[in-house]
């Protein structure tokens, strides 16, 4: 049951980042072009996200389990580090660069679109890279203790 609960809210998700255009490259560099010909109107979209998930973490702190039985896991760290910001950075330098990150990727490679293909498998890439780095990622000190209490 779980995993078509998680297909119906990925296909919810692909398709509202094809209604708003955020799964077009050419509207996400309009967007980001703001010293050009700007395109403000993602922003009404991003800011419409937000007040989504603000209302969804709103009730979301309140519980310890999803609707469907499993376990929240909530974000703990609230420290912006060196590695938050650099990784900020990559993060929109590559957007800026194709105009695509990871989710309208997948709306892409989904829809047979080359250019969301080789950005996917460069973002597979990128993830191998980082587990062969870090093996196991690097959770921080919070989100740490949180799933792995002292023994007592």
């Amino acid at each position: 049951m779980n995993v078509f609960f998680s297909l119906v809210a990925g296909l919810v998700f692909g398709l509202g980042l094809i209604v708003s255009g955020m799964a077009n490259p050419a509207k996400v560099l309009g967007f980001l072009d703001v010293a050009g010909a700007w395109d403000p109107s993602l922003a009404f979209v991003m800011i419409g996200g937000i007040a989504a998930a603000s209302i969804g973490f709103f009730f979301a702190r309140k519980r310890t389990q999803s609707w469907l039985g499993l376990p929240l896991q909530m974000p703990a760290a609230r420290d912006i580090d060196r590695r938050l910001v650099l990784g900020s950075l990559l993060f929109g330098i590559g957007w800026g660069l194709a105009g695509i990150c990871p989710g309208p990727a997948l709306v892409l490679v989904g829809a047979g679109v080359v250019k969301g293909g080789v950005f996917a498998l460069a973002m597979l890439l990128g993830m191998v890279l980082f587990e062969l780095a870090e093996p196991g990622g690097r959770q921080p000190p919070a989100a740490s203790a949180a799933a792995n209490p002292p023994a007592k």
